[in-house]
């Protein structure tokens, strides 16, 4: 038997023979336990990608010419950004991140899963109340924008450390991954490096908490803190979409012939780059350029090696498929459109010079990518979570329409950008001099407006398979 280590420079070894039987990149079917608490945190995750989509709306508009200018949009746009961020992203991933890691922990400590889906829940309603009452000052830091104010702080904290706990109680009831390696083991091997990489953030979060002086300006103060343990957070929600994507693949019918054993390793090396973090914060001032650049380098260098070997694996499995059954067409379009998406927000990284509305730009492109295929796996999980398949036009259409807008919304933002129309400004603080410009953004409101109907159907076709009880009852 060869080592697993010369798998990696052997090519024959990084598929499997096509006389083999395709890996099965899935999970057996959870307890009664696992299950109901699986539902309890996609509940908190369809909560918050709703009120993300709500406030999402009115982010478009007041960067939409013509619109923009019905509203106070300086204060308005910076306060509905930071809500829509925080729930889009840190509230919605958190809580996919949640679900998934229910269902691959033992039932051990369940209770705590509980408390800290409860102080998760409790933090979200505070951030949410916090844009109405005493909201103070919105800073727009890059991966957890915040508003200045006593209520959001506090539910920021409360959250904070109900994620901790869910982390805590998941590494504690890990799966044992002994024995043969094979899909289900590769898919519970990335879904435990996931919560290691969240882990890694928010000690990354506590030491810049204790470190970062308070005397500097809130923006800088905001940015510094959440810089390194942000960068720590993409390990994870990049974890998690491979993860998604092997086991769509696997869901649409696809033969993955990935091997279960290099899908391990690749695996691996996500979860290796993370371990830059904490070196990041020993070797240099938590304050200081060369923290701030490890955190990048790590990210640029480490944080993509992984994704191109497993991508091709599943463009490969997918390629040959002609003809899906009706609860399969709904995950082929999430995970196709996952894929293109976040392909493209690596493409546009690499487009990136300057501050302006290219970085997010970027930055949408990979989010969306996440989030489709958090979508896509929420579909293919209903009916083992004792729920129907999503079925019907609207299920079908859904992740196509919210990617479509998404791409619209990312095009427009980098034509913008060419032209050198600034990031987190809005209406006249834009200055957009020229019909290009206008035209640019006018294109990123409405794929924007497209993606927020996109997303919200999504909520619809969830909530209209859990009314639709299933036929047949999971085991």
């Amino acid at each position: 038997m060869n080592h697993p280590a010369q798998a990696i420079f052997d090519p024959h070894a990084l598929y499997a023979p096509r006389t083999a039987e395709p890996a099965a990149y899935t999970l057996p079917q959870p307890t009664t336990a696992q299950r109901a608490l699986a539902r309890a945190w996609l509940a908190l995750g369809l909560a918050a990608l709703a009120g993300s989509g709500l406030y999402s709306v009115l982010l478009v508009l007041a960067r939409t010419p013509g619109v923009n200018q019905w509203f106070p949009v300086a204060d308005f746009f910076r306060v509905a950004l930071v809500v829509h961020v925080d729930l889009s992203v840190l509230v919605w991933f958190a809580a996919m991140a949640g679900m998934l890691w229910s269902l691959n922990t033992t039932e051990r400590g369940l209770g705590w899963s509980w408390a800290a889906l409860g102080l998760c829940g409790s933090g979200t309603v505070l951030m949410a109340l916090g844009a109405f009452i005493r909201p103070g000052e919105a800073i727009m830091a890059n991966y957890i924008p915040v508003l200045h104010g006593p209520l959001f702080l506090a539910g920021l904290v409360v959250f904070g450390l109900g994620l901790g706990v869910q982390v805590l109680r998941s590494l504690l009831a890990a799966p044992r991954l002994g024995g043969v390696i094979d899909g289900e083991r590769a898919l519970r091997f990335g879904l435990s490096a996931s919560v290691v990489c969240v882990a890694v953030a928010l000690l990354a979060f506590a030491w810049s908490f204790a470190a970062v002086p308070t005397r500097m300006d809130l923006r800088t103060y905001y940015e510094i803190l959440f810089w390194g343990g942000g960068h720590a957070l993409q390990f994870a929600w990049t974890l998690l979409m491979l993860v998604v994507w092997l086991w769509l693949a696997h869901a649409c019918g696809g033969r993955v012939l990935l091997s279960p054993r290099i899908a391990l390793l690749l695996l691996m090396l996500a979860l290796v780059s993370v371990f830059i973090t904490p070196y990041a914060y020993v070797a240099y001032d938590a304050v200081s350029v060369e923290n701030r650049q490890l955190h990048t380098w790590a990210m640029r260098v480490g944080g993509g090696l992984a994704i191109f070997p497993i991508a091709l694996a599943v463009v490969l499995a997918l390629a040959p498929l002609r003809r899906l059954r009706d609860e399969q067409r709904p995950l082929w379009g999430a995970l196709v459109s996952s894929m293109l998406l976040f392909a493209c927000g690596g493409v546009i990284g690499m487009l990136i010079s300057g501050s302006n509305v290219k970085i997010p730009a970027h930055y949408h492109g990979c989010i969306v990518g996440v989030t489709l295929a958090l979508m896509g796996i929420v579909y293919h999980l209903l009916p083992t979570l004792g729920w129907s398949a999503p079925r019907g036009r609207m299920a079908v259409w859904q992740p196509w329409l919210y990617g479509a807008g998404q791409l619209m919304h990312i095009i427009g933002l980098v034509w913008s950008g060419g032209y050198g129309v600034q990031r987190k400004v809005a209406g006249s603080e834009q200055v957009l001099r020229s019909t290009a410009e206008v035209a640019g953004m006018g294109l990123m409101g409405l794929g924007g407006l497209l993606a927020v109907i996109g997303g919200l159907l999504f909520v619809v076709v969830v909530l209209r398979a859990m009314r639709a009880r299933s036929m047949e009852v999971p085991a």
